[in-house]
This record gives C-alpha cells, structure tokens and sequence, in this order.
C-alpha cells in the first residue's frame, strides 16, 4: 500500500484552534454585519438552517462546505430538520459540481473532531468538492503546494450563480 502524506494539512488542523471566535459563527444570520458582505465572505447560499461557502483552503477548485447555523460538535446533536437541510443543499453542490467542473468523482464527507481532521473542531460542517483522476499531483505530494486554475472569487461567482439558476 503506498501512503501519501500531506503535513501541509496538519499546520492547519493545529492552528485553527487557536483564531479566535468560530469562522462559521461569523458567517451566520446573526452576526448581522455579514449578511450584506457575503459575497467578499465568499458565502454561496443562505438556507434556513444552514448555508454554502467556499472552502479557504482548497484541496481542489470547487471545494465548498455546507454549514449549520447552530454551533454544534456533533453530527448526533444536530436537529433532523438542519440535517435534512444539509444533505438537500448537499446534493444541490454536487449537481452544480457536475455541471461546472465536469468531476471524475465527488468527494462528500465530514470530520468530525481535532483527532479526525477537523480543521474547525467546534462547529460541524460537510466538505463538497469535485474530484479527478490523478489529481494530487507531484507539486501536492512532494512540494507541498496546490495548484488551483481558478481564484476563488471565481469560484465563489460560478458556484453562486448556478445555485440561483436552480432555483428558478
């Protein structure tokens, strides 16, 4: 079996404590002076538990999360109806992935605590990104660094846009 390693990921996962306040919880509905500055927050979709956003550190173009609005650790402690919320928007992401970015695969899942990979432990959140054969590249594995052909802004429009066209 041969092993990948990625330590890039784990300067992150260990400092991501130590921001003060919750990323996410700034984001939310209440934080009231960031309703009118999602699209600079990269905020993709508001719902009425949950919401959309760009993920600040990519694995590949495309990557978002889908987020609760309630503070939570555990995916056992959220109420059924923001879980029902996250996989619906969930499945609209991975319909949009699709269609943008033309995925071999789609990765969807979640890591739930420090010891899981979490990078932000308190708050419970799905990763939704579009994936492709051999797409961990040399400059990944051995120079630590990504290679994304799309700025996030980018990312964050195209995403954003066809969401709205799937509600129309």
């Amino acid at each position: 079996m041969d092993h990948i390693f990625t330590p890039w990921r784990y300067a992150y996962i260990t400092t991501a404590d130590h921001t003060p306040g919750c990323i996410f919880c700034d984001r939310a509905p209440s934080a009231k002076a960031n309703l009118d500055q999602d699209e600079r927050n990269m905020v993709l979709h508001r719902g009425r538990h949950c919401f959309i956003i760009v993920n600040a550190y990519p694995y590949t173009s495309g990557h978002v999360m889908v987020v609760p609005y309630a503070h939570l650790d555990r995916l056992d402690l959220l109420p059924a109806e923001a879980a029902a919320e996250m996989i619906a928007l969930a499945q609209r992401v991975e319909s949009v992935m699709r269609e943008l970015y033309r995925p071999d695969g789609i990765n969807l899942g979640m890591n739930i605590g420090k010891a899981a990979g979490a990078g932000v432990a308190g708050h419970i959140h799905m990763h939704v990104l579009p994936r492709w054969v051999a797409d961990a590249n040399f400059m990944s594995v051995i120079g630590e660094t990504r290679v994304l052909p799309e700025a996030l802004e980018v990312t964050a429009q195209r995403i954003r846009q066809a969401l709205r066209a799937q509600e129309k």
